[in-house]
């Protein structure tokens, strides 16, 4: 029964559809716990989104007031959008959703262990709900980022080599 359990949680992480992941963040800090949010969206960038044009590159998450928000995500203008959206700010701070004891647990590990909140991707789950992939991460040293590196050149040697 563990194993049918396990085959239908990868399916349905399968059937999740990426829309921009932020593959510095990857590179810049070290990630050490993930955590699904949802997030308050207008419908013009529901349907932006959807064509793939969004970007998390600089993108944080803040706390204010007891809420967690998005800073710096960038979703262009829907080209079809109606005339009574006039202005529209692409990088505007959008509520992410998530329970009071998720956010104050977040929030206590960014304000007193240094760990700093980042959006690591950006999909549509299952469902059709557009979700974001929160990590908690610490800021690599240089030599960590060229360790890094040097792992990832090896293995690309081996794996060209077989």
């Amino acid at each position: 029964m563990e194993q049918g359990i396990r085959i239908s949680k990868v399916l349905s992480e399968m059937e999740k559809r990426i829309l921009s992941s932020n593959k510095k963040a990857y590179y810049n800090y070290e990630i050490f716990e993930k955590l699904e949010t949802g997030v308050v969206l207008f419908g013009h960038e529901v349907k932006s989104l959807k064509q793939f044009k969004v970007s998390l590159a600089n993108s944080i998450v803040k706390f204010f007031n007891g809420e967690a928000f998005i800073e710096n995500m960038f979703i262009a203008p829907y080209e079809h959008v109606s005339t009574h959206v006039i202005d529209y700010d692409s990088k505007r701070e959008r509520k992410l959703l998530m329970h009071r004891s998720e956010i104050i647990k977040i929030h206590a590990k960014v304000k007193g262990k240094g760990f700093t909140a980042i959006p690591l991707e950006i999909y549509v789950d299952v469902r059709g709900k557009v979700k974001i992939l929160i990590g908690l991460a610490k800021g690599k040293k240089i030599y960590d980022k060229r360790e890094a590196m040097k792992k990832r050149d090896f293995t690309r040697e081996i794996a060209r080599e077989y």
